[in-house]
């Protein structure tokens, strides 16, 4: 029996591993909190939750690994605090939570220039996310650092679209690092990492995942 918890099932890298899940003959169960209800699936649990009071002793936190899709803009979120809000605090919230439930595994999406100490909000963010993540102390963690991400939103980015046209063009001559890491990827390679994650802390960047779309074509 495998159970994975997944936060962030409404975006686009979420509803990717949403359906992978789904359908893992190796996964028994999965837990998605959302704010809004998902179609049902024999398969699926889905607590609705409130992301700024999250309940700190249901059962469904007992999982076996875990994947942490979430993110957002500060465009989006509407400020850096709000931003900060979803990206860090409700991250590590998740996080924390799902270690104390028993998770062993942890899948977490990142970002390219994800650092700590950068002057910049968002990769600073992401940084101490992965460095608050890693104190947990989960026995196997996978952080994937994707570049620009490729595949189909929900909602409309016109400079996103834009941007991808450009990438996709550009690709067979720019490094592997600044192609674009395309969602589906990313979702397999999260889902594999909170099922079956090698012990240790293994740090993905865009390159790899760019690699590894090209090696699965």
């Amino acid at each position: 029996m495998t159970r994975i918890l997944l936060a962030g099932a409404t975006g686009m890298i979420g509803a990717m591993a949403l359906r992978l899940l789904l359908t893992d003959d190796r996964v028994t169960q999965v837990i998605a909190p959302t704010r809004r209800a998902l179609a049902p699936h024999p398969k699926l649990s889905n607590p609705l939750v409130d992301s700024t009071n999250l309940p700190i002793d249901a059962e469904w936190w007992a999982a076996d690994g875990a994947i942490c899709a979430l993110g957002t803009t500060r465009a989006k979120a509407g400020s850096a605090a709000a931003f900060r809000a979803i990206d860090y605090d409700y991250a590590l919230a998740i996080a924390t939570r799902v270690r104390a439930g028993g998770a062993s595994r942890f899948a977490l999406t990142s970002s390219l220039g994800a650092d700590a100490r950068s002057r910049l909000l968002y990769p600073r963010t992401k940084g101490e996310l992965e460095d608050a993540i890693d104190r947990l102390g989960f026995p196997s963690l996978t952080i994937l650092r994707p570049g620009f991400l490729g595949g189909d939103r929900s909602e409309h980015r016109p400079m996103e679209a834009i941007v991808g046209a450009l990438l996709r063009l550009a690709g067979p001559i720019l490094p592997a690092s600044a192609r674009i890491s395309p969602g589906a990827t990313v979702a397999a390679m999260l889902v594999e990492a909170a099922i079956a994650g090698e012990p240790g802390r293994h740090v993905i960047g865009a390159g790899a995942i760019a690699r590894t779309a090209e090696a699965r074509r």
